[in-house]
């Protein structure tokens, strides 16, 4: 398997969660979990880029290396930027973004996303996506959808329902739903493209979807999809999603 790293940024800020990485997560803060699915993963290194040094001390203790960003950057992205600028790493090296708010993500899907990426050369990034179930999800804004050619090139991502079913909108019946798609919101980058895109401005399509990979396509990027039958557990962003976390890593036996 074409080596890869792991980065995980971290914002000590969140207006639903304050403190979110610190959050205690079974005994745990938040942070430590998600190093430990990273850890899980055939990473060559797993490193925490956060704007705190409390975030950085759990982190180092977790496992992972940490890298101190600016409270400043925009996005997750820019600071996964800033650590490949530190780092030096080639323009073909391959970066995982795994957000420090996914302590469920299983290491081996970051396995399976690197080398979709290592097999796709024509492409500067890489994501998954999973089948939508119904109707409202379809219509759900919170939900992402993604539209791909045949051969798995990302044509679109919304919030909005796409593609439309436009003879089930003029019938009155719910849209068919078997070429919907879900967006998992994990991807993998060559190096070189991450610089790139961070060093571009926000598109315009990108600001009025708040959907910071519509900048990719703005562009011109290749996005490889790869489609998984089912989605990994959502992430925390609310004191509730704590309280799942605990319930299903209780099941799982531990972090």
């Amino acid at each position: 398997m074409e080596p890869f790293v792991v980065v995980i940024p971290a914002r000590l800020a969140s207006s639903r969660l304050p403190e979110k990485p610190l959050v205690p997560v079974a005994g745990r803060p938040l942070i430590a979990h998600v190093v430990a699915r990273a850890r899980e993963s055939r990473a060559s290194r797993v490193i925490v880029a956060a704007d705190d040094e409390r975030v950085l001390a759990a982190a180092r203790e977790a496992g992972a290396e940490a890298v101190l960003t600016a409270a400043d950057l925009p996005s997750g992205t820019d600071r996964i930027a800033a650590v490949a600028a530190r780092e030096g790493w080639g323009d073909e090296s391959l970066v995982v973004n795994l957000q420090g708010d996914e302590p469920l993500t299983p290491g081996g899907v970051l396995d399976e996303l690197a080398a979709l990426l290592a097999e796709s050369p024509e492409a500067g990034m890489a994501t998954f996506g999973v089948p939508l179930g119904s109707a409202a999800d379809l219509h759900d804004p919170n939900q992402v959808k993604l539209v791909t050619d045949d051969h798995g090139r990302a044509l679109y991502f919304s919030r909005a329902p796409i593609p439309f079913d436009r003879e089930a909108a003029r019938a009155g019946r719910d849209p068919d739903t078997s070429a919907a798609v879900r967006h998992l919101g994990l991807y993998a980058y060559r190096a070189g493209f991450l610089r790139r895109m961070s060093a571009t401005p926000p598109a315009r399509l990108e600001r009025l979807e708040q959907l910071e990979q519509l900048r990719a396509l703005a562009m011109g990027a290749h996005i490889r999809v790869g489609l998984r039958a089912e989605a990994h557990p959502p992430g925390v962003d609310t004191p509730s999603d704590v309280e799942r976390v605990e319930a299903v890593l209780g099941q799982a036996g531990g972090s």
